[in-house]
């Protein structure tokens, strides 16, 4: 019975790799190259900084991605922008539902009157955020190929 237990193998923990990595080399950097050298991995986007150093040095493909926060920020205060101006829409409904409920028909037309001129304004505004947009995503935007 001793010898059955000792000739089973044990399926327990990690399955062996086939082509194991068992060379390792040792490189110094000054801190220079070192700030170089992390930037470029930051710039990766890569985990493993191992991964980053064979993708290197047998030059595969090293994709990197930059984030312009700049344009982030653009987009982040356009969708407020966004959102505050439907709710000045949802508004504009409500304020015309009311002044046609609490108001004879001749002061309620008087009020919106001057509620129009406000939205004919407005929309001069809407239009000018809708060209700096266009003009900002033509100059900033576009990935330059």
């Amino acid at each position: 019975m001793e010898e059955n237990r000792r000739n089973r193998t044990n399926k327990v923990g990690r399955k062996p790799k086939k082509d194991p990595a068992i060379h390792r080399y040792s490189i110094s950097l000054n801190d220079m190259e070192n700030a170089q050298f992390l930037t470029l991995f930051e710039q990766s986007g890569m985990k493993v900084m191992a991964h980053f150093i064979t993708a290197c040095i047998f030059q595969k493909p090293v994709k990197t991605v930059k984030i312009d926060m700049d344009a982030v920020d653009f987009h982040t205060r356009l969708t407020n922008f966004y959102s505050q101006f439907r709710a000045v829409g949802v508004n504009y409904n409500q304020i015309v539902k009311i002044l046609y409920r609490n108001f004879s028909e001749k002061k309620a037309s008087a009020y919106l009157f001057k509620l129009e001129k406000q939205t004919a304004e407005m929309a001069d505004l809407c239009r000018k955020v809708i060209e700096l947009t266009q003009e900002f995503e033509k100059e900033h935007l576009q990935k330059h190929r």
